[in-house]
């Protein structure tokens, strides 16, 4: 049994005490900890695929932060290296695929990624669980079809995502193809997360607003469905899909446990659009930059507009780097300690 079981109570719509808080990109740069552990591996792939490593940053956040949560530190990109498409991460640049995906052929090429290829970070799950040792739950997780999708077109990040945008357009039928060949490996592979320990999962969608709405539930919203169908009889899961405050109605309608929201979205909105589910967010992380009082103020009105139950508090993304820790574990404080009677 969990000793802190808020998370996964939240999730499932259970009553709670508090809402529980964790933090996307929670095991990274902005500890320092972190930067001295990731030192050690000669590059980030290698830093990933370590399980001893991947271990140690994970519970980071959980000694010295003090969230409620672990988040498996992996990468969303495994998958595609998983199905046959490898990539490398370029220093100050992001991913970087030297093959990408043109066609039909190169679709065909690929094979769905089983729990085998990915055993690296099942082993990566198994250690960090008997480490943790009950203390909080393990959050798994997987990148959301699309969001795969367009990286393997478009061979890196992008502010537009318009190759693949354009082979949505130009190719759709081998566009399908190939996010169903997502959507297997993911399946796969969260399945596999779960086998070895996950208590919960998240998908993310990071590049969900870049597609008009009707093409984000042909193309997107879709897939995710299917995920949401196999894995949540088994752990809850989150969608979070950035930017995508249209969709927020027809996310509530899959068998996802919780929507994960980004900064810009009201939460009163959110409620009324999804009231039968749990959600997650929505601290603006450039708040982190601001004095304490201002932290702690905005936090409190955050809180206060979701309210405690079906709540799990979250910023609207990840940390970014030179937050100051100290303002981050400010945070954490301030949502552990808040007074839902006043």
């Amino acid at each position: 049994m969990l000793q802190n079981d808020l998370l996964l109570r939240a999730a499932k719509g259970q009553e709670v005490e508090r809402a529980p808080v964790w933090l996307m990109r929670q095991a990274g740069r902005v500890l320092p900890e972190y930067r001295a552990t990731r030192a050690r591996a000669k590059n980030f792939i290698d830093f990933v695929k370590n399980p001893e490593l991947a271990c140690e940053v994970t519970i980071q956040p959980v000694d010295i932060l003090g969230v409620d949560a672990a988040i498996i530190f992996s990468d969303i990109l495994v998958i595609p290296e998983a199905m046959g498409l490898p990539y490398q991460m370029i220093e100050a640049k992001g991913p970087w695929f030297e093959k990408t995906v043109k066609n039909k052929n190169d679709v065909e090429a690929l094979h769905i990624a089983e729990a085998g290829n990915l055993d690296y970070v099942l082993k990566a799950i198994r250690l960090t669980k008997k480490e943790l040792n009950q203390r909080v739950p393990l959050i798994g997780f997987a990148g959301a079809p699309w969001t795969l999708f367009a990286y393997m077109i478009e061979g890196s990040g992008s502010k537009t995502f318009s190759k693949a945008k354009q082979f949505l357009y130009t190719q759709p039928e081998v566009a399908h193809l190939l996010l169903e060949k997502i959507t297997q490996s993911s399946i796969n592979y969260l399945k596999a997360q779960v086998e070895a320990g996950a208590d919960m999962l998240q998908i993310f969608d990071s590049w969900a607003g870049v597609l008009s709405e009707n093409m984000y539930y042909e193309f997107s919203l879709k897939y995710i469905s299917k995920i949401c169908d196999a894995l949540s009889p088994l752990v809850p899961v989150t969608v979070f899909a950035k930017d995508a405050h249209y969709a927020i109605e027809k996310i509530a309608q899959t068998n996802c446990n919780s929507i994960g929201l980004d900064w810009t979205i009201d939460p009163t909105k959110a409620r009324n659009q999804a009231v039968t589910k749990t959600l997650q967010g929505n601290a603006d992380p450039c708040l982190l930059y601001a004095p304490e009082q201002k932290i702690i103020s905005e936090t409190h009105s955050m809180l206060k507009s979701f309210g405690k139950q079906r709540y799990i508090c979250n910023l609207g993304h990840g940390l970014y780097p030179d937050l100051d820790k100290e303002k981050v574990k400010l945070f954490v404080d301030v949502v552990k300690s808040y007074n839902w009677t006043s």
